[in-house]
């Protein structure tokens, strides 16, 4: 069965092209960078999407297309907050 965080994982890797990177060696992916507990907003999510990719979360980039990942996050989880545990 495919939850609501896979079709947005596969919205902002296919129609966005943030599927993860490698740092310093090192594969990095958003669910790192989502804590494990509590509410994690549309922003939050964001910022963890771009720490997966390397960037900078409030570099001129990120700020260009966070409205498109925070609609995502909403349209795909239902509000722009969710509980942690439906990031999983």
């Amino acid at each position: 069965m495919t939850t609501a965080y896979d079709k947005l994982l596969s919205e902002v890797c296919v129609r966005l092209g943030f599927c993860g990177s490698v740092v310093d060696n090192q594969p990095l992916h958003v669910d790192q960078f989502i804590p494990k507990s509590g509410s994690v907003t549309a922003e939050d999510f964001a910022a963890a999407l771009f720490s997966a990719e390397g960037w900078d979360p409030e570099g001129p980039a990120a700020h260009e297309l966070r409205p498109a990942i925070s609609e995502a996050f909403a349209r795909h989880m239902g509000g722009a907050e969710v509980d942690a545990s439906l990031l999983s």
